[in-house]
């Protein structure tokens, strides 16, 4: 042990981890302890002059597309600074995702990859004519409808669909935008020789020749068939338009890799030559960017994983396969064959990041003032328990039950259809209840199915609940707590919010976890000084390089830092293919809790001691006031007040001012005035006073000193005249140009880049704050930062009957 040393340790390998999302290109670079060594980006608007917004190209009818050799210009900039900091001759695997989108090559395109020259980049040598469809349709794209209609109808519907293929249709199904270009675009369609997924295009970039597609990804696509493991047929003749079509449409989409998280291949010379990587650095088989996000934190069977994004997603682990309309199943993208197959369920809302912009613009002007209403007002809107608010935001169609709902923006007052809520001020928390709540019934539903396998857990019982819950078409009882999942790990920009983290936890009566800053890096890490030069370095405080290595950091690469975990496990099991190895998140784990003990091994301090203690900081110099916003103290109804001291940075009270805007919100709207709200008194709605704080008048008082409109707080009538902006106005702005007004690429504070198309004032992050941490939950690199609160747990639950009886009624156009 003396002639061993922790640079010696983490000088062996390196691993690499690539992320294509959809506004930028990732990476993350770890050591064999997965340790954090560092990131690098190539945001696409800002970095790649392709006049993109979001990274996408909008047109009319919904439809969302992308350059593809956008993404190849992008590959070139990654790697240039990657090998500018890290000696890329350490990297011994790699892996990867991307978001859900095809590509659509040439039969030529095999030839070119195979004879890629290292003097030029790669931009330099795939011209235009290696793309069948330089532009390619994206998860956004929603002008689908129609073949989506004929593909479920065609399959016996979206039951029968689901069963055959894992997966119900949907508007931005590969399967239905492969009809629409068949249909829309035969001659693209006749010089396709392959089409595969963006996650299978990077890894054949990098292999210099095709590369097989996922198996998880296959199932993205409804062409695959799961059970008898091949391309389905049926499928497959529908979206080619007739049996010998669809056997030749077969060949184009290729063989599938069926063993997860394995070696497909190793670097090209290319690679080799012009970066320096070594011959046998391994590729492993890419998957989807929500499968890499799953992976990155590694949750156990009792735990559920809440990504927040342009699409939201509640990823759950499952033991058995049974496929379903109401979820996507998906195999593990990284175990060992020996292995007992492990399946994730995933449940989707399209309607994430660009309602909760949306909402953000009209009514609050920042992500600090949208915080805020979200924590001060009370549980569904409003005080009394019969006059609850509701809020539905369908900016996109979804499917499979909601694609025949008319897209608008749906709000419900004492039962019935509103244009506006009388109190603008309930607008945002009404938006994240609908999204969190809708989470928490289709979790319920799932958790009634045998996909748990024995598990205790699972609940198969009658469950008791009233004959009025029963006629509103509740199926489950909402105030049993055991169809919530024990933990949730939140992760995504919306994670970020202390409000937002605080109503998980409320909702779901579960604990909320985040994923932390990167670890402290290595005796081997990069240079500093290449690192302070770094474009990406520096730019953002919240950015994940400028974290503590316990901060809460929700918005971290988190899909490329899965990658480079899977590359790291596959690389393991490549290297010593007669050892017994333990499941992924078994190894990984240990990896990752062994970790915390080589620095108290070597006298660097910091190892487990300090950890599970009583103070927010670990015992690691966090403190309150150095993390974001101070963590709200929790109340009966769990609403939070916030301290009367504010971050240093707070916004002024001009800039909290929410403007008045004609046709818009038809009225004015009194955001919370920094340092003025209260900190006891109705504390249990956050509405009021201290007693040795500010009285009612002496509030208002200085509301009206500070410039700013005075109305009473609560349920009052807020002085409006009518709103004079329809739901149609508005999704007709969206609509026609809705990259431009509501971009969802980190649009939520905490991101790398941070975004505010409609407004002039550039928001500020915020953040959420450390709770007291178990041990073991800190050494699998996760932060606790809201609890579970049974009381307001039974306030929502008695919303539950009323948003499903709602629910369905617009499912049903009423």
């Amino acid at each position: 042990m003396n002639h061993l040393t922790l640079a010696s340790i983490s000088n062996a390998a390196y691993f690499l981890g690539l992320e294509l999302s959809t506004d930028q290109l990732r990476a993350a670079v770890v050591d064999v302890n997965l340790t954090v060594l560092g990131y690098e980006t190539v945001d696409f608007d800002t970095e790649l002059h392709y006049g993109t917004r979001g990274g996408l190209f909008s047109t009319p009818g919904d439809a969302y597309t992308t350059p593809v050799d956008m993404w190849v210009k992008a590959m070139d900039m990654l790697f240039n600074k990657l090998g500018e900091r890290f000696d890329l001759g350490k990297v011994k695997a790699i892996g990867g995702s991307a978001q859900p989108a095809t590509v659509w090559l040439t039969p030529d395109s095999a030839k070119k990859l195979a004879t890629l020259e290292s003097d030029n980049s790669l931009a330099a040598q795939i011209p235009p004519t290696f793309f069948s469809l330089l532009h390619t349709p994206v998860a956004q794209d929603t002008s689908t409808l129609p073949q989506t209609v004929a593909l479920q109808a065609a399959l016996g519907g979206p039951d029968a669909m689901a069963s055959r293929v894992g997966i119900a249709a949907h508007p931005s199904l590969p399967a239905v935008q492969c009809m629409k270009v068949r249909e829309g675009n035969p001659d693209a369609w006749v010089k396709t020789g392959r089409v595969m997924m963006a996650s299978t295009f990077l890894s054949s970039l990098l292999a210099g020749k095709w590369c097989n597609i996922s198996e998880a990804e296959a199932i993205g696509t409804g062409l695959w068939n799961a059970q008898h493991g091949q391309w389905d047929a049926a499928a497959l003749e529908v979206v080619a338009g007739g049996a010998e079509h669809g056997q030749r449409f077969r060949g184009v989409l290729g063989d599938v890799e069926t063993a997860g998280g394995r070696s497909i291949a190793t670097v090209s010379q290319y690679w080799v030559e012009r970066y320096g990587f070594e011959k046998d650095a391994l590729i492993v088989s890419f998957t989807s960017e929500s499968l890499a996000q799953y992976l990155s934190v590694c949750p156990a069977q009792d735990e559920t994983v809440l990504s927040f994004g342009p699409q939201d997603s509640l990823m759950i682990p499952v033991t058995q396969y049974i496929p379903s309309r109401l979820y996507r199943l998906y195999p593990h993208p990284a175990q060992d064959p020996s292995e007992k197959k492990k399946y994730i369920a995933i449940l989707t809302s399209r309607n994430g990041d660009a309602a909760r912009t949306l909402v953000r613009d009209m009514y609050t002007k920042s992500w600090t003032a949208f915080d805020r209403l979200v924590s001060v007002i009370p549980p569904g809107g409003s005080i009394g328990l019969d006059d609850k608010l509701f809020s539905f935001f369908v900016l996109h169609n979804e499917s499979p039950t909601s694609h025949s709902i008319r897209k608008g923006i749906y709000r419900i007052e004492t039962g019935h259809k509103v244009t506006e809520f009388r109190d603008l001020r309930a607008n945002p928390r009404c938006l994240v209840e609908s999204q969190v709540l809708s989470f928490r019934v289709q979790y319920a539903r799932l958790m009634s199915l045998p996909l748990f396998g024995g598990k205790e857990m699972v609940k198969q019982k009658n469950m008791s609940m009233s004959l009025l819950a029963y006629r509103m078409g509740v199926c489950f009882d909402p105030y049993d707590k055991d169809l919530c999942p024990s933990r949730i790990i939140a992760i995504g920009s919306a994670a970020n919010f202390p409000s937002i983290v605080a109503l998980i936890g409320d909702v779901f009566n579960a604990p909320v976890f985040v994923p932390t800053g990167a670890p402290i890096q290595s005796a081997n890490s990069p240079n500093p000084m290449k690192l302070e030069h770094s474009p990406t370095r520096g730019t953002n405080p919240s950015s994940p390089e400028n974290l503590g290595p316990h901060t809460p950091s929700p918005s971290r690469c988190n899909a490329a830092l899965g990658g480079a975990y899977t590359a790291r496990w596959a690389w393991r099991r490549h290297a010593k293919p007669d050892e017994k190895f333990g499941s992924f998140e078994e190894e990984i784990t240990g990896l990752l809790k062994k970790k915390w003990m080589l620095p108290a091994m070597f006298g660097a301090g910091g190892g487990s001691n300090g950890l599970g203690g009583s103070t927010p900081g670990f015992g690691l110099g966090l403190s309150n006031s150095t993390v974001g916003y101070p963590q709200p103290k929790r109340s009966g109804l769990a609403s939070s007040v916030y301290s009367t001291h504010e971050p240093e940075h707070t916004l002024s009270p001009q800039q909290e001012t929410i403007m008045f805007r004609p046709g818009m919100n038809g009225g004015l709207l009194t955001p919370p005035i920094p340092g003025m709200l209260p900190q006891t008194g109705l504390t249990g709605l956050g509405l009021g006073m201290s007693q040795h704080n500010h009285s009612a008048g002496n509030l208002n008082n200085q509301l009206s000193a500070a410039g700013m409109p005075i109305m009473p707080i609560g349920r009052a009538r807020t002085p409006t005249t009518s709103s004079q902006a329809t739901n149609s106005t508005i999704l007709s702005q969206l609509s026609t140009n809705s990259i431009n007004t509501v971009s969802t690429a980190q649009t939520s504070p905490g991101g790398s880049k941070v975004t505010t198309p409609t407004s002039s004032t550039k928001p500020l992050n915020v953040s959420v704050n450390p709770l007291p941490t178990g041990e073991e939950d800190s050494q699998k690199g996760l932060c606790k930062v809201a609890e579970a609160d049974w009381d307001a747990f039974m306030v929502y639950a008695s919303i539950v009957p009323e948003f499903c009886r709602l629910e369905g009624m617009l499912v049903k156009g009423c």
